[in-house]
């Protein structure tokens, strides 16, 4: 009966020590689950940020994994075979949101090509807000642009079949751009504003020898008055 009672306290005791790790390791499951892990450096092509529920917030991407234009987490080729390292932003709605994209290089001509791209989008339409760095040899382009985006959703343009597409902006109004302010590749810096329809009306420009110039345009492109006064006016570049 002693035998019989003594290993009952020893199954007994082995019980509740089972039980006591079980219940620490789950314990420390689950502070782990909740920590930070960390790293001093980390090589890696691609990066996905999503949400607890999976939907895409970013993607931070080298050029070989660099995604195509994704719409509610759904992604198909982009229709300018986009071809770049960087990072992309996705809304709520897991849809593009704007993005930042670079690279450069020299050719085996020594020619060089360099960009930079920051942009941010319209609610299912294309970017609003840009801005922009290009090099091409000798032509060096740099500046900020502020875009009119129209109503219909990108969705529209995208799932239209090759020969549609072609046809597109007869039927459906194209973005413009409203204000430009930057370099251009003539190596003036200049503000050119623009009518709802893409058309310059105004144009502030430093040429390249130093010189400044206002000019005011009508919707068929003369100028129509010059600051300083000129004898014979020029239509702008």
């Amino acid at each position: 009966m002693e035998n019989s009672e003594k290993e009952l306290r020893l199954w007994k005791t082995y019980a509740v020590i089972i039980t006591l790790l079980i219940v620490v390791l789950v314990g420390s499951a689950f502070a782990l689950e909740e920590q930070r892990t960390k790293f001093s450096e980390i090589d890696v092509q691609r990066i996905n940020i999503v949400e607890p529920d999976g939907t895409l917030r970013m993607v931070i991407s080298d050029k070989s994994k660099f995604p195509g234009i994704i719409i509610n987490n759904k992604e198909q080729p982009h229709p300018n075979g986009r071809s770049a390292a960087g990072m992309i932003f996705y809304n709520d709605e897991g849809t593009e949101n704007g993005g930042l994209i670079f690279g450069g290089s020299k050719d085996k001509n020594g020619v060089v090509s360099s960009y930079g791209h920051l942009s941010f989008d319209r609610y299912l339409q294309d970017q609003v807000f840009t801005i922009d760095a290009q090099e091409e040899g000798n032509r060096k382009r740099s500046g900020l642009s502020i875009v009119d985006d129209p109503d219909w959703p990108i969705t529209d343009f995208l799932n239209a079949t090759p020969d549609e597409q072609k046809n597109f902006f007869k039927t459906h109004a194209p973005p413009e751009q409203r204000i430009y302010l930057g370099r251009t590749p003539d190596d003036s810096a200049s503000l050119t504003l623009k009518d709802k329809d893409g058309r310059a009306r105004i144009v502030i420009k430093v040429n390249p020898d130093g010189s400044p110039v206002i000019q005011f345009l009508d919707t068929s492109g003369k100028v129509i008055s010059h600051l300083p006064e000129v004898p014979k006016y020029e239509t702008p570049k």
